[in-house]
């Protein structure tokens, strides 16, 4: 069997080989491959190509023209994060040296507990060629190598399409100057004949000089790793798919990624590759049959378009005329109509002009009463007496000959545009559905959808987005109950989408539609979202500062904690009865607020007991960690959970701290005050459900704590709060409970 591998081994590089020789003698021009040779950004010959973490290769000016433009655009639309206060960015390992700055600036206090938290410089771009976001790191365009296989091919395609140009001897001097016959790899310098033996002469070191034919394409001889720069790259990591030097795997980013050999990895990729190769060279005819079915389907595809769009142009027409048509028939039946009523309302104005003097009947009844022969007179009295009565009674019950109105003539066409706007082709997709379960508005906005469970797959989705109604300053300038304009994103392919350039506070509109084959689905139902109040605040819960792990459960991730009853709950509850209580087990933020407004949300289970939110500074929060447990009454501690009325009695003064009570699916208020409000003007019920996901917004700068339903965006509750030192979110439990921080939109990225 292993005699079977060799010759199969063997077989396959004489393969290699001869597909090797065909390219060399020119049977596949090298003019053929120039679309493989195109920057996808510049759409030029790449320059110094490198490679990105998911293997495409982009010039080096390309990729710093990339990280410049998105450094203005996300300093543009995120202004407001980076000033001191406001939410910062979490990175891997951040450079001492800035961690130092930030803290001396005072942005953020450090007391033992915090954790470090900077905002990093951007190394993120999208990638031109399959869209994924590429994050370089905190090296930076350092971490990339350049394809040098992929510059060395374009170099040979620039002198293939400048035959007639030759490289020129860099060591002759015009004007005797000379073509170059060959280049010095480790000088990089090119050379005629006479330069060349002038400058490597025999039985000196540089007579060991590589050199290669005329090019001005000159790469390293020894391909050294770009993040250990004195290291030579002598593996390849099959995770990452990229060299990589021994230090990489001893202890750097590659340390648990399986690596193999270099010459391991030379040879399987290289066997990979002529077998590919071979392949594609061996169905040539395959490949030209088909190339010509191709070209037979363009030419019915271009018949077929021209029909079809003749039968829509014709289906049009026929809509049109029936609609022009319709048209005329009601505004004849318009027409008519008011014609009519017209005669008949000017008919009685004619009839009552009679009815003034001197004109009409009473100017001939003037004149009959001047007849003085009785019999004459009365002969032609009776008729016009009869007249002369009816004009008095039509004159008493006045009633218009015709109806001015012509309100039955009033047309809803509602229906009729409905069907219009959702009028479309047979083949057109069902309309996704926006999930707003899944959707979660941040600093940045996630809109999720789904597509019918029968429904067909569609090429991409875009989505719509709008501002309901107008800012404060804004109102009353007309647009404020339709909202602004439709904004689309760009296509999207998978089932979500990251909106980042939403202002704060503000309600918006969403709406997404489903493209295939060129043809629109009708759009989504719309829903809304509403924006923070304030810039997202990312902590993660402290493990160091009072955290009690006999009575707390933390996650790994640190991101969610349980308070256990367990044993110790159940002795401690037995000094009840001697007037003591069980004391609340509180953890904190790892981070603190010194300034600025900030945003964070949380779930509590609805099977929690009780669970206290809110604030607290860095004074209580020593002395609530310093201070006996199972000791205090709860009369005079208004932090207790219990209502036995101190709690109200200290409300109207300004504390360090601030915590709402949560429990048993409920969410209690405190008594009103003159520093709390209350929502909906609901005074007299304290006890609201419990929304399933609490805000917190902590104004420190004014001193004002909110407390929010997170779904709606609806404010439940806010005071007062005296921010003196240090803020932060604390937490308190007792019983069964578990609080569950929620997770901050991310996008995904290729981390190198």
């Amino acid at each position: 069997m292993q005699h079977c591998n060799t010759m199969s081994d063997s077989e396959d590089m004489t393969e290699f080989a001869s597909i090797v020789e065909r390219i060399e003698r020119g049977e596949v021009p090298i003019k053929n491959i120039e679309r493989e040779l195109i920057c996808p950004i510049c759409k030029e010959l790449f320059t110094h190509p490198l490679i990105l973490p998911c293997q495409h290769s982009v010039c080096h000016k390309c990729v710093r023209e990339l990280l410049m433009l998105n450094h203005e655009d996300s300093f543009d639309a995120g202004s407001e994060c980076s000033l001191p206060g406001s939410p910062r960015s979490r990175v891997p390992s951040p450079s001492m040296e800035r961690l130092d700055r930030l803290v001396r600036s005072g942005s953020i206090s450090s007391p033992g507990w915090r954790r470090a938290s900077v905002t990093p410089r951007v190394t993120t771009f999208p990638c031109p060629g399959c869209q994924h976001d590429i994050d370089l790191g905190e090296r930076g365009i350092s971490m990339l190598f350049r394809n040098f296989t992929l510059e060395s091919i374009v170099e040979r395609y620039r002198q293939a399409a400048r035959a007639a140009v030759a490289i020129m001897c860099n060591i002759c001097k015009p004007p005797q100057t000379q073509e170059a016959t060959k280049s010095c790899m480790d000088c990089k310098t090119s050379y005629c004949n006479e330069c060349f033996k002038l400058h490597h002469p025999w039985g000196t070191p540089k007579a060991q000089h590589e050199y290669v034919g005329p090019t001005t394409n000159f790469r390293p001889k020894v391909l050294m790793c770009p993040e250990h720069e004195m290291e030579k790259v002598n593996m390849y990591c099959e995770v990452c798919r990229r060299p990589v030097c021994h230090l990489c795997k001893l202890g750097g980013s590659h340390a648990n990624h399986r690596v193999t050999s270099m010459s391991s990895a030379y040879k399987i990729l290289k066997e990979k590759l002529a077998k590919s190769i071979h392949y594609l060279i061996s169905k040539e005819d395959q490949v030209r049959t088909q190339i010509s079915e191709l070209e037979v389907l363009i030419n019915e595809t271009e018949e077929n378009g021209q029909l079809a769009e003749r039968q829509a142009n014709e289906h049009f027409d026929q809509l049109f005329e029936t609609l022009q048509e319709r048209k005329s028939e009601m505004l004849r039946s318009i027409e008519l109509s008011r014609h009519r009523r017209l005669d008949q309302l000017r008919g009685q104005v004619d009839e009552y002009q009679g009815m003034l003097e001197n004109s009409g009947l009473v100017g001939y009844a003037q004149e009959v009463l001047k007849e003085t022969d009785q019999s004459c007179f009365v002969q032609t009295a009776k008729q016009l007496h009869i007249r002369i009565q009816k004009a008095t009674e039509s004159l008493r019950t006045f009633h218009p000959a015709a109806n001015p109105s012509f309100g039955e003539f009033a047309m809803d066409t509602s229906r009729e545009e409905t069907l219009l706007k959702e009028m479309c082709f047979g083949g057109v997709p069902d309309p996704p559905i926006i999930d707003l379960s899944r959707s979660r508005v941040y600093n940045e906005t996630q809109v999720c959808w789904r597509l019918a469970e029968d429904a067909r797959p569609t090429d991409y989705q875009v989505l719509e987005y709008r501002q309901l109604g107008a800012p404060p300053q804004a109102a009353g300038q007309g647009d404020g109950e339709r909202g602004q304009a439709w904004r689309a994103t760009d296509q999207v392919y998978g089932p979500s989408t990251v909106v980042c350039d939403l202002e704060a506070d503000r309600l918006y509109g969403f709406r997404v539609r489903s493209c295939r084959n060129a043809v629109f689905s009708p759009y989504s139902p719309e829903v809304t979202l509403h924006t923070l109040p304030a810039p997202a605040f990312s902590f993660l819960f402290n493990d160091k500062c009072g955290f009690s792990p006999e009575r707390l459960l933390l996650s790994k991730r640190h991101d969610s904690v349980e308070s256990m009853a367990g044993l110790g709950f159940l002795l401690s509850a037995e000094r009840v009865q001697t007037g003591s209580y069980v004391s609340l087990e509180y953890i904190i933020g790892d981070t603190g607020i010194s300034q600025g407004r900030h945003f964070w949300a949380f779930r509590v289970e609805p099977h929690s007991y009780l669970v206290k939110v809110g604030v607290a500074s860095d004074s209580k929060l020593v002395e609530w960690f310093h201070s006996p447990r199972d000791t205090s009454s709860p009369r005079y501690d208004h932090d207790s959970g219990h209502d036995s009325g101190s709690e109200d009695a200290c409300y109207e003064l300004s504390q360090p701290f601030t915590l709402l009570t949560l429990g048993m699916g409920k969410l209690f208020i405190p008594k009103a005050s003159s520093s709390s409000v209350l929502s909906a003007g609901d005074h007299g019920n304290r006890v609201l459900p419990m929304p399933q996901r609490v805000g917190v917004c902590l104004d420190y700068d004014a001193g004002r704590v909110y407390f929010y339903d997170a779904d709606t965006m609806r404010c439940l509750y806010e005071r007062q709060v005296d921010c003196a030192g240090t803020m932060y979110p604390a937490f308190g439990l007792m019983g069964s409970g578990k609080v569950t921080l929620e997770e901050f939109i991310t996008t995904k990225r290729l981390v190198y």
